[in-house]
């Protein structure tokens, strides 16, 4: 049986460059090399013809190489109701009270200096620890944990 080695997360989105922008800057992700012959990827898009030119996806990857892909696609649509499936950026992890409170807020006003969204903290309770949902520069919701 075949094993699963790797995966990507894709995100439909408005705007793919502009979101993949927004998600290195936050992972300290970089872009992909351009295809090969091409200097830039704006060199790339403007040798498709014109009816296939603009950015309908982008793209970018962990430079360690250990985490997900992350590719972004332009879709028609916006976005409606919440996602099914989001991140999780474990920025607390083995803080408890008030210093992983701290951890939170700190990397959650860098992001929103990125164009991040504040969502609700959700605080500790008997099972569970303190995280803060978010919205990234679409309105797609990830969690600082």
């Amino acid at each position: 049986m075949a094993s699963i080695k790797q995966v990507q997360i894709t995100f439909d989105c408005a705007e793919p460059e502009r979101v993949a922008r927004f998600w290195s800057q936050v992972l300290g992700y970089v872009a992909p090399p351009p295809p090969e012959g091409f200097a830039t990827w704006d060199d790339f898009d403007r040798a498709l013809p014109p009816e296939h030119q603009g950015p309908a996806f982008a793209s970018c990857a962990d430079p360690s190489g250990v985490g997900p892909r992350l590719f972004f696609q332009r879709v028609p649509e916006g976005k409606v109701v919440k996602n099914r499936v989001h991140l999780d950026l474990r920025v607390g992890t083995g803080l408890v009270g008030e210093e992983r409170l701290a951890a939170l807020e700190a990397e959650c006003a860098r992001l929103v200096a990125l164009g991040a969204v504040r969502g609700q903290l959700l605080p500790a309770d008997d099972d569970n620890e303190s995280c803060l949902g978010m919205q990234d520069i679409e309105g797609n919701e990830f969690c600082l944990d």
